[in-house]
């Protein structure tokens, strides 16, 4: 795809670094390259995905490829759709107050705004590019907040966003109470080893993010009209039970370490899994012992 840096709020330093990431691929640039690139600078800063580096990670959010990033998506057919998707779908719950959960750039915010031109749009992010805010400007109804408020948004929208934090369940509370009771939430993830930065401790929410969600006080309500983003409805307001979501956390974890090593090793036999299941747990077998000899007291 043929990226242009043209209509874009840059300044001479961003135009330079984004000419020079693009000298390495090429102005036709593909999503694979802009992953490939992603990687380079992810080691380049020494981010490592099994421990948060405050100074590392911020550095890395704030390197001009997430500007291209942001240039790309615009400019790419499939991203973008995605997003007009996402758009119609809360113009349909009629909200009037949008929270768009780290979407500096403010693509999405804009159209969300051509749809429902009545609706208020705050943007948090924590690293928002100087074209997303410059550009949002001559837009009265969008603005970038610093510290959104509990329940004060009839929906907010999170696209791309957990998959890249170290505790995503925390921060998936947080956005749940910004959210009106009756509010919806409409929540893309991306739980996939495609590029370093999607960390491999929140891969397991693949399989039950929905599970942690109605935990969390969220009904799901369908998908998007192109099936990419989840649509959940807020119908309780829940004070989280750390320890239970915590234990189960874990659980859902151990669950999917161990259906990655069954895939890796399928022909392996009953006791290699339970010798792997106790390397990858030590406290699994004692637990459930204990758990068994709990129940035959109870019984007596």
């Amino acid at each position: 795809m043929m990226i242009s840096l043209d209509n874009y709020w840059l300044s001479i330093d961003e135009r330079e670094a984004l000419e020079s990431l693009l000298a390495q691929v090429g102005h036709d640039m593909s999503l694979n390259d802009l992953y490939r690139m992603m990687d380079e600078i992810w080691f380049s800063y020494g981010c490592e995905s099994s421990c948060y580096d405050e100074k590392k990670y911020a550095q890395f959010y704030s390197h001009p490829i997430w500007l291209l990033n942001g240039i790309f998506v615009e400019q790419h057919r499939e991203s973008r759709a995605n997003r007009v998707a996402i758009a119609e779908a809360l113009r349909l719950t009629e909200s009037k107050t949008i929270l768009d959960f780290g979407g500096g750039f403010g693509t999405l915010a804009r159209l969300i705004t051509e749809l429902m031109p009545e609706s208020r749009i705050d943007i948090w992010d924590p690293f928002p590019p100087r074209h997303g805010i410059e550009v949002c400007k001559s837009i009265p109804n969008i603005q970038f907040i610093s510290s959104p408020q509990d329940e004060s948004y009839d929906a907010l929208t999170c696209t791309d966003v957990l998959e890249h934090v170290h505790d995503p369940l925390l921060l998936l509370a947080d956005m749940i109470a910004k959210v009106k009771l009756g509010g919806t939430l409409v929540i893309y993830n991306c739980f996939y080893p495609l590029i370093q930065c999607h960390l491999p401790c929140t891969f397991h929410f693949i399989r039950t993010f929905d599970e942690f969600c109605a935990m969390l006080g969220l009904d799901v309500v369908g998908k998007t009209s192109d099936d990419h983003a989840t649509i959940y409805k807020k119908v309780s307001s829940v004070v989280p039970d750390w320890a239970r979501l915590r234990k189960l956390e874990a659980q859902s974890r151990l669950a999917y370490r161990m259906e990655c090593w069954r895939k890796a090793n399928s022909g392996a036999s009953s006791l290699r899994y339970k010798l792997e299941l106790a390397r990858a747990s030590p406290l699994y077998y004692p637990e459930k012992c204990m758990t068994k000899l709990i129940n035959v007291f109870r019984s007596i």
